[in-house]
């Protein structure tokens, strides 16, 4: 689908800067460039977006493309020099948490499910309509740029993986402008609800919520981890630090800061 002619006007008005490119390799990585270049000029909760990803990455430098009108690709600026380094390991979840908030916005109240897969992944109807990717720009530690990737109109037939999914998929019709509208402000409330208490996300409530979220807890599940090792077992939580919890042969606990999880049924 082409950028509709009206634009984005919601997400305008909640966000400073809305920048629409046709076509991309990279949103996150056109946004690093341009805040390198002129950091004054990306203020906090600006936006770069298309319908036109040719590269786009996600973890453990991972790329994948869509057909282009078939996915909307949209960075995200979020300025933290006020949250605490120690706390700043809660802001992928926060942008899971606020996604999943939005596409919840955009599914009727029953017959479909939207939850939170740990970290920050969105899944619709069980399978994954949105992966988020967060990073600091170089030389700018109070920078970070989200970017996130809808599967708004993929046919079933080009979604990469059988575990994805995408609105058009489910029978459903995404509204994009909402959709960025109602995550950005999802993201600038609990960004500032994390400041508010000083980064501690326990007392914020912001842990319980994102808990509230995420389908991962109480689910058996199997952690593909940075070294190549797979942790299974059943996740019972996320400990105060972001980090997943899980039970190994109802006796022992391991605490997961990164890694893939698939849900086991």
């Amino acid at each position: 689908m082409p950028i509709p002619e009206h634009g984005y006007p919601r997400t305008a008005a909640v966000s400073p800067r809305v920048q629409v490119v046709e076509t991309t390799e990279s949103t996150n990585a056109d946004v690093v460039r341009h805040i390198v270049e002129s950091p004054e000029d990306w203020p906090h909760l600006s936006v770069l977006l298309t319908t036109d990803q040719r590269a786009g990455r996600g973890r453990l430098d991972r790329t994948w493309v869509t057909p282009p009108g078939t996915a909307l690709a949209v960075s995200t600026v979020v300025r933290v020099s006020a949250v605490p380094n120690e706390s700043r390991g809660w802001i992928p979840l926060i942008a899971g948490a606020a996604m999943t908030r939005a596409i919840r916005e955009q599914v009727p109240p029953s017959g479909h499910s939207v939850a939170l897969k740990w970290p920050n992944d969105v899944l619709l109807d069980a399978g994954k309509v949105c992966g988020i990717l967060a990073e600091v720009v170089p030389g700018h530690p109070d920078v970070v740029v989200i970017g996130s990737g809808v599967n708004t109109r993929m046919p079933r037939t080009d979604l990469p993986v059988a575990t994805a999914t995408s609105f058009e998929a489910v029978g459903l019709e995404c509204d994009e402008d909402r959709l960025l509208a109602d995550y950005l402000g999802a993201l600038d409330e609990m960004l500032g609800v994390l400041i508010g208490a000083r980064g501690n996300a326990v007392a914020a409530g912001l842990l319980a919520d994102i808990e509230s979220l995420c389908s991962t807890i109480g689910s058996d599940v199997a952690v593909s981890l940075p070294d190549g090792e797979t942790l299974r077992g059943r996740a019972t939580r996320i400990d105060a630090d972001g980090r997943l919890v899980v039970e190994q042969e109802s006796e022992f606990e391991s605490a997961v800061s990164a890694g893939d999880v698939v849900h086991v049924r």
